[in-house]
Formats: C-alpha cells, sequence, structure tokens
C-alpha cells in the first residue's frame, strides 16, 4: 500500500499492489507525469479518479488525464455538473468517462471500497472520502468550513488521515486580504484554521490513527512548521506524543510529498 500527494494544487495517489487511484488532479499535468516518471510510476495503470469539488485547484488536469489515459473519472452528479461548466478544465469529460457517486454509499473497486460523503465547503457541492483498502482505512479531507458530525465520523474510523490545516487565525487577520475574502476563509462553509484542526483531532483522537498528514496550507497565511506546532502542542496537552503515538506531518505547497509506503 503506498500513498503520496501532489504539490500546489491537489492530488493524491493512493495504490495497492494491483490497484492505484487519484483522488483529485488540480495539479499541471507535466508536474504529474513528471511525479509519475520519477517514482517509477505508470499513468496507465490508475484504475479511476475520485473529485472532491469543482474548485481549479482540484480538477486543472482532470479532464486531461482521464481523456489520454482512459480513466474514468468518479464524482457526485453535482460536481460533474460543476466540473463542466468550469473554465479551467479545457478538456470535458466524454460520457464514456462520467461515473456517479452517491454520498455514503460505498462503491467498490479494485481493492479499494470506497465512499464519499458530505462536507461543508463552498464548491457546487463537496465530499470528503473515506477509501478501505487491505485492512486499512484513509480519510481524505482537503477542504471543508468547519467538522459536522458526518465529517466527524469518518475522521474517527480512519488509520490514515489527510485534513485540512488552511491557515493561521492571526496571519490571516492581519494580513493583506480584502476583508471579504477573510470573511470567505474564516467562515463556515470556507476553510479549517490550525486551531479548529488541532482542537478536534486533540478532542477526538482515534486511537488506532497511525498517521496524520495537514494539507491545503495557505501560501498566504500559515507555513508548515507553525501547522506542524499548533497541532503538536494541542496533542500533547491530551497526552498524545507525536513520534510515539502517531506520526505527523505537515504537507508542503510547492513539491510533492515522499512516497509512503505500509506493510
Amino acid at each position: 500500500m503506498s500513498l503520496g500527494s501532489g504539490s500546489s494544487g491537489n492530488c493524491y495517489y493512493l495504490a495497492t499492489e494491483t490497484c492505484s487511484i487519484l483522488i483529485d488532479a488540480g495539479v499541471g499535468i507535466r508536474t504529474i507525469k513528471k511525479i509519475f516518471k520519477d517514482y517509477n510510476l505508470n499513468l496507465q495503470d490508475v484504475r479511476a479518479i475520485f473529485v472532491t469539488h469543482d474548485h481549479a485547484d482540484h480538477i486543472k488536469a482532470v479532464g486531461n488525464l482521464a481523456k489520454r489515459n482512459n480513466i474514468p473519472v468518479y464524482a457526485t452528479q453535482e460536481i460533474h455538473k460543476g466540473m463542466g461548466r468550469s473554465y479551467c478544465m479545457t478538456e470535458k469529460l466524454t460520457a464514456d468517462l462520467v461515473r456517479l457517486l452517491s454520498k455514503e454509499e460505498p462503491i467498490r473497486l479494485g481493492d479499494f471500497t470506497v465512499t464519499c460523503f458530505e462536507v461543508p465547503h463552498d464548491g457546487t457541492d463537496n465530499v470528503g472520502y473515506c477509501i478501505e483498502a487491505d485492512g486499512k482505512t484513509f480519510a481524505f479531507l482537503t477542504d471543508m468550513g468547519h467538522i459536522t458530525d458526518t465529517a466527524g465520523k469518518y475522521i474517527k474510523r480512519a488509520d490514515y488521515l489527510i485534513l485540512e490545516a488552511n491557515y493561521d487565525d492571526t496571519m490571516l487577520q492581519m494580513g493583506p486580504y480584502p476583508p471579504h475574502l477573510k470573511a470567505r476563509i474564516a467562515g463556515p462553509n470556507g476553510h479549517m484554521s490550525n486551531r479548529e484542526t488541532a482542537r478536534f483531532i486533540a478532542g477526538h483522537f482515534p486511537p488506532h490513527l497511525r498517521y496524520l498528514w495537514l494539507c491545503h496550507l495557505s501560501k498566504d497565511n500559515n507555513h508548515p512548521e507553525l501547522a506542524y506546532k499548533t497541532v503538536e502542542l494541542a496533542l500533547r496537552e491530551q497526552g498524545i506524543v507525536v513520534g510515539r503515538d502517531l506520526q505527523l506531518t505537515a504537507l508542503k505547497r510547492t513539491q510533492p510529498s515522499e512516497l509512503y509506503c505500509f506493510e
């Protein structure tokens, strides 16, 4: 089992020995090809692209990848409609590549059992993903304004968790963004702050959680060391020690992560 994440823009790769998938493809097509080449991976082996929502940094390369490599794209009907309207997705999907998902109705694809679920964000429609394979449970919650009961339910199931920590409260409020944009980011359908993410994980720590990756960090309102420290300190206050009880990584915007392999 292996996991990798893309750089600025959202793209996650999840694979078993016999099957691989992508969650989002908001990274430039050349970057994706280079990363696959660097890790000796083959795009032809990707069985599906699962899309979380229709914002540009999640779908930029979806159409191109899907059409060139005959990869079906899975999303809710509303997300597919949003991608069809999006100016940034210049290669539109043909009908044969469209696959529809319903929230909280699992599907089986190769070694993976995939369940999408509602998250609060301001795309056309917005989902996170719970993905089970080889006895391991991964949860991807990359963009959301707050943690609902539904989102919390899937977070608590995760052995491996990819969770948004988009901004630091002080950096956002003191930074250069106009007031309406600050309000949108900090609103209930915007993004999660370091503090909110830290508070939830520290207060609802899944005892079987092994890895936590902090994702979707803002270029202007956050940095990896600050996100890491905020979550680490909140966990330590609850007696949860990073490095002993779990592994914690703040993913960088400007470069792809390493490829993580799990036995």
